[in-house]
């Protein structure tokens, strides 16, 4: 499937009103986005395809200076040219966010060259579908996501957070699933449990922060339709485009709530503390099916 930021408007009308009926979606006035970001230093975590570059080139269009990471070379010096074409400012730091020595490096050369960094978004992400049956062998899909969605944000944000902390001001943005949300789901254990690490960390984090004017959000980001998403089959599932799921990214940046997630979320957080024997049946009965 496509990742660049496709218009809702080609998806079937069915589709497009089940994902605005199940899914948040916000599209901050460009004034707002523009207050929010220009002259501002907006580091972007996985921005060679999909939601980090869709929201990337939206942050620059507002006036953002976009610092651009991911792991690919040509894709990411490729997207900072359309940027700077489009009459933005980006620079691009390919960074293999595995690397813990190499993204600490990354995090001290950019206050270095920047001074500092006024929002932090964490998109760089790493999925994987596989029953346990087949991962008997495959340790490494445990430590691959595991680097990418927990060790290696914290590890950048141990850099950054300092300064922002010094400096009282200070954005972080975090990329996380609904699943983080939900019982925990058959197949998804590697990832699952990654995601959840970070997503526990940084609201730990936050109530400690939150002293020094440096805030947090957590988008519990919805099904999107992206390069990551399409070796599962997913088609007759609503989920969101880039630019939909783009959007929310920048009213993350301009409105800061806590978190974005579903409306309904509430609701199975509730049942799944309350019922957890009965949600765990649930999974199980699923997983059988």
């Amino acid at each position: 499937m496509s990742d660049t930021p496709a218009s809702s408007k080609g998806r079937p009308l069915a589709e497009r009103v089940a994902s605005r009926l199940l899914y948040p979606t916000a599209r901050p006035r460009a004034k707002s986005l523009r207050r929010a970001v220009e002259g501002r230093i907006v580091l972007v975590t996985g921005t060679s395809h999909g939601i980090g570059k869709a929201s990337a080139r939206k942050l620059a269009a507002a006036g953002g200076i976009v610092l651009l990471v991911a792991r690919s070379v040509d894709a990411l010096e490729q997207v900072a040219a359309e940027i700077t074409a489009e009459g933005g400012t980006a620079h691009a730091y390919p960074t293999d966010i595995t690397d813990m020595g190499a993204v600490e490096k990354l995090g001290r050369d950019l206050l270095a060259e920047h001074g500092h960094i006024d929002v932090v978004i964490n998109n760089a992400g790493k999925s994987i579908r596989r029953s346990i049956d087949e991962s008997y062998d495959r340790f490494h899909d445990f430590t691959r996501t595991i680097d990418v969605n927990y060790l290696g944000p914290v590890r950048l944000l141990l850099t950054v957070l300092p300064s922002m902390r010094e400096r009282k001001q200070g954005h972080i943005v975090n990329i996380s699933t609904w699943g983080v949300l939900m019982p925990p789901a058959p197949r998804w254990a590697a990832y699952g449990a990654s995601k959840s690490a970070f997503d526990v960390w940084l609201r730990s984090t936050a109530a400690e922060i939150a002293a020094d004017k440096v805030t947090t959000t957590s988008i519990y980001m919805p099904l999107v339709h992206t390069r990551m998403s399409a070796p599962t089959d997913f088609s007759r599932i609503p989920g969101l485009t880039v630019d939909e799921a783009s959007d929310l990214v920048c009213h993350a940046v301009v409105a800061k709530p806590r978190e974005i997630a579903p409306w309904w979320s509430p609701s199975v957080r509730a049942w799944t503390d309350l019922k957890r024997g009965q949600a765990q049946r649930f999974m199980e009965r699923t997983f059988r099916r």
